[in-house]
């Protein structure tokens, strides 16, 4: 009996493959993970915010590297920005559902950090001592 090697679909459907360096999916991480997107996603996560509005919460962050975040995710999917015809400029930033699932993601590893950052801290301090 002829055992068949078809592979089925949802295995032959290629995943990222984060370790290698050419690896498309690097990019998304990049942007996704990058301290300023962690943050941005974390503070959509709660509603719809203005610019000045996001920016405010994200402590530290100037407005280029907030414009250029901002672009990043939503060139990958994750934020909707949209502009409404007035005076003087209105534009809003959402999530998409995508960014949605992305942003519960990112909040459960940021939990995790600060539920053992004292943990990591102490640590360092060992490190340090040595």
């Amino acid at each position: 009996m002829k055992v068949s090697t078809r592979v089925p679909l949802s295995k032959a459907v290629r995943r990222g493959n984060l370790l290698a360096a050419d690896c498309p999916s690097r990019e998304v991480l990049k942007q996704f993970t990058s301290r300023w997107g962690v943050l941005v996603l974390l503070v959509l996560k709660t509603r719809t915010h203005r610019f000045a509005e996001l920016r405010r919460p994200v402590g530290g962050v100037s407005e280029r590297m907030l414009a250029q975040t901002l672009q990043w995710l939503e060139g990958d999917g994750l934020v909707l920005r949209q502009a409404f015809d007035v005076v003087p400029p209105h534009v809003e930033y959402s999530l998409t559902p995508l960014g949605r699932e992305a942003a519960e993601r990112v909040r459960q590893l940021a939990d995790w950090i600060e539920v053992r950052l004292g943990d990591v801290l102490a640590q360092r301090a060992v490190q340090e001592a040595a």
